[in-house]
């Protein structure tokens, strides 16, 4: 099964690609692409090694496709996200680890703000095993939380849990710690006048927690261990939540009022991301990218990622397309009212970093 979808339309060097991130600014269409690692001349292939004293790109698209426009020192980049507070435009990078070994994942990550013309450094913070950044806001207020955490016996007492910042009016202040040891993701949504936040977790539980007003308390476990993404959709009146998991099945779950119960599981371990692309016609589709099989040291990273389509009130894998190592997948629009996918590939088939990040055409 190949693709009927996409049209490959422009393949960007990379490399260790974890994230792609479209955003409009200043009149202008930019892509920012977090990097992990660069490859090492005369060492073994190493999907945890590598130089990760790298760069977040940050591309703008001309009339030849995305271009580079600025490079900003990133170690270990694992994702990039865009927001805004009143007129005032930000950009925070999460970094896992610094160095080429042994590595340092007691680090920092840092939110850029633009000054008209670049990003430059607004705040840094302490960060260990830095996954992602997730930028919502309930009402008139800015959160900003940051994922975090890896499992390693020898730097067990150094892990820290996932955090959650509030904006004050002049900078992000710490507003609640979630419990966590190696957590990837977060996705923010509101159903039925909850405000709901939900953390991936690899080696524990993912949970769903529900803002009170004050704090955010736990709702309910949305899988028992190796989270790594989430995505929502409504769809024959109901709203819908998917849960990526890389070792095991993932799932689609549905809100019953006040829970969400299993609907359907996405056979096949591997899952990464999920992107939710609305046709124009009101149908749903789901693109799920798979980042590897097997194990850190025996890794498979070229494997089919997945279309889904919304019929008879469950999703229908209609289309594969290949991907190698795929960590994050984005909508956006080109200029003539298009739709657009973008894959970030963090590994080739042959397990180096030097992977690209592929821009596809998404036709019904």
């Amino acid at each position: 099964m190949s693709s009927t979808h996409l049209t490959e339309i422009q393949s960007v060097p990379t490399s260790g690609a974890r994230g792609v991130e479209p955003f409009d600014l200043d009149g202008m269409h930019l892509l920012a692409i977090p990097q992990l690692a660069y490859d090492m001349p005369d060492t073994s292939a190493d999907m945890n090694g590598g130089d990760s004293d790298t760069d977040l790109l940050l591309l703008k698209r001309g009339e030849r496709g995305y271009e580079p426009f600025q490079r900003v020192p990133a170690p270990g980049g694992e994702d990039a996200e865009f927001f805004r507070i009143g007129d005032r435009a930000f950009l925070a990078v999460a970094s896992i680890r610094t160095g080429n070994g042994p590595y340092r994942y007691a680090t920092s990550s840092h939110v850029l703000e633009w000054d008209g013309t670049s990003f430059a450094e607004f705040q840094s913070f302490d960060s260990f095993a830095a996954k992602q950044w997730r930028h919502f806001t309930i009402e008139d207020r800015h959160f900003l939380a940051l994922a975090q955490g890896v499992v390693l016996p020898e730097q067990e007492a150094d892990n820290r849990p996932s955090q959650i910042f509030l904006w004050d009016g002049e900078r992000f202040a710490h507003f609640q710690d979630i419990d966590s040891r190696w957590a990837y993701n977060w996705h923010a949504f509101t159903v039925d006048g909850h405000h709901f936040l939900a953390h991936a977790e690899h080696v524990g539980p993912s949970v769903l927690y529900r803002f009170d007003g004050e704090e955010f308390r736990p709702h309910q476990e949305l899988a028992a261990r190796h989270g790594r993404a989430f995505a929502h959709f409504t769809a024959d009146g109901d709203f819908f939540l998917l849960v990526a998991r890389l070792q095991s099945d993932s799932q689609l779950l549905r809100w019953d009022g006040t829970r969400f119960v299993v609907r359907q599981t996405l056979h096949g371990p591997g899952a990464r991301e999920f992107a939710v692309v609305p046709g124009p016609d009101g149908t749903v589709y789901v693109v799920r990218v798979n980042f590897v099989l097997g194990t850190p040291a025996e890794p498979t990273t070229d494997l089919d990622s997945e279309i889904y389509q919304w019929r008879d009130g469950q999703l229908v894998r209609t289309a594969s397309f290949p991907t190698t190592g795929a960590t994050d997948v984005a909508t956006l629009h080109d200029d003539e009212g298009g739709l657009l996918i973008a894959v970030s590939h963090s590994l080739t088939a042959d397990v180096r970093f030097a992977a690209r990040t592929v821009l596809y055409r998404f036709t019904l």
